[in-house]
């Protein structure tokens, strides 16, 4: 007979707050047109982006992030002191340890919670959201922050005519907390390691070593057409298998955000998935761009924000990218 303790944590976890931060700098296509040949239509036609934000020296992942968890923090109408989790997923910090996360922590204010960096891709806010849940049902956190944040600016081919466009920077957070019944469901998720040189960092860190033959800074390159059918076709599939995994059909929802990778996915997955068109969309990728780990979370922000969607909605959330990895589940808005 074991003799260790029982865990004594939530019944259930609920996201409580949400908070974004977009760079002051907007990026039109014009300005990325400088570096490719190619024009503002093919660029809307093929992903459906108009504008993305670029950070400047000052807006670090750390800044961004702080920006974005203060803001979830005071809208979950808790203190960063209570703070007992801090998950942070990003790509794009440079430096390999510590965890930013345990800086964020710090200029938040928090009482030394654990705090950890994940590297999930455009899946990561799923990811750190699941881990989150587990932390408040485990007991070992009564509020845990869970924050999306990229610099993907940083890892932008100007040059590079099929990804140039896409990415964008920012930061999203949610507060995740104690709830006496279910508003986070089961979460469906998985990994596709023999497709991971669909999206990929183009070379190791280690090639740009002094005496390299590295002539470019490291960027993201993808195969744009392998991994739009995968995400239209599988990620459909993971998107019903979250609903289904939550006791619910498309007709319960009431907001669909998808990662905001690219309109023309996000439109095929609403066709396929077959929504009713009482269902809210995000569709901030038009003024955003592929912000990775961070889109879910900005894009929940700017429909609560505009309210395109209220608390206590129904939402189906799925990130899916580098790896590839992939991560949805049904969530009650904050």
């Amino acid at each position: 007979m074991s003799k260790i303790k029982p865990s004594q944590g939530a019944p259930y976890a609920r996201i409580m707050g949400v908070g974004g931060y977009r760079p002051t700098r907007v990026v039109p296509n014009e300005v990325i047109l400088e570096t490719i040949d190619s024009s503002d239509e093919w660029i809307r036609s093929r992903s459906g982006i108009a504008t993305r934000h670029w950070a400047s020296d000052e807006e670090t992942v750390a800044a961004m992030s702080v920006e974005a968890a203060g803001k979830a923090i005071a809208d979950a109408g808790i203190t960063p002191e209570q703070i007992g989790g801090v998950i942070v997923s990003t790509v794009s910090h440079f430096k390999q340890t510590p965890a930013v996360a345990t800086e964020i922590a710090d200029k938040l204010g928090a009482n030394k919670p654990a705090a950890f960096d994940i590297s999930a891709g455009c899946a990561g806010f799923g990811y750190g959201l699941t881990l989150a849940k587990g932390m408040v049902v485990e007991g070992s956190a009564e509020y845990v922050l869970v924050i999306g944040v990229e610099r993907l600016s940083d890892l932008t081919d100007l040059e590079d005519r099929a990804t140039a466009f896409l990415f964008g920077d920012g930061a999203g957070a949610v507060v995740v907390g104690p709830a006496k019944e279910p508003q986070i469901g089961p979460t469906v998720w998985g990994s596709e390691g023999d497709k991971s040189e669909t999206i990929k960092q183009t070379v190791p860190w280690t090639d740009y070593r002094d005496g390299g033959q590295v002539e470019k800074f490291p960027a993201i390159t993808q195969e744009g057409q392998a991994v739009f059918r995968w995400a239209v076709f599988e990620m459909a599939k993971v998107a019903q298998q979250a609903l289904d995994a939550a006791g619910i059909t498309a007709d319960d929802l009431d907001v669909f955000i998808p990662h905001q990778a690219n309109m023309r996915i996000i439109d095929s997955m609403v066709k396929t998935l077959k929504l009713p068109e009482h269902v809210t969309v995000a569709r901030d990728v038009e003024t955003t761009g592929n912000t990775s780990a961070a889109s879910i979370p900005l894009a929940m922000e700017r429909l609560l924000a505009t309210g395109q969607a209220k608390s206590g909605d129904t939402a189906l959330v799925i990130g899916f990218g580098a790896g590839l990895v992939y991560a949805a589940t049904v969530v009650t808005l904050p």
